[in-house]
């Protein structure tokens, strides 16, 4: 099973945001705090992290690089107690982590061109 690096996360988080929103050592900046939150661990819980630390864990799940889950036990008084956890999801960052750079630049031409095709030869005269 493979292992989440510093280097496959940043390069993943450059993927899923744009390599060119963010540079490769502000990526692996940001890899760094995120792994230092886990550890050697596969879930972190929710409650360990600050608003701004979970605002970055959400736009990382909004990306496709992490998800959220949770377990309910019950309480000793038969309340509910339920617990939120944090998880990545390794596939994904590392399916984008080894995806070829020229492949997603490549990927990104062709769909300007079949954008760029697709529209009528009309639209583009003047009136």
């Amino acid at each position: 099973m493979d292992t989440l690096t510093v280097e496959s996360l940043g390069k993943a988080i450059m993927k899923s945001i744009g390599e060119f929103e963010m540079s490769e050592i502000e990526a692996k900046g940001m890899a760094t705090h995120i792994l230092n939150f886990f550890g050697y661990s596969e879930r972190i819980i929710d409650n360990v992290l600050h608003p701004d630390d979970r605002d970055l864990f959400y736009m990382m799940e909004d990306n496709g690089l992490m998800v959220t889950s949770r377990e309910e036990t019950a309480l000793f008084d038969g309340r509910d107690w339920r617990i939120h956890y944090w998880l990545f999801k390794k596939d994904r960052i590392l399916e984008l982590a080894r995806m070829d750079d020229n492949r997603a630049v490549n990927d990104d031409d062709n769909e300007m061109s079949e954008l760029y095709n697709s529209i009528p030869e009309d639209a583009w005269s003047r009136m």
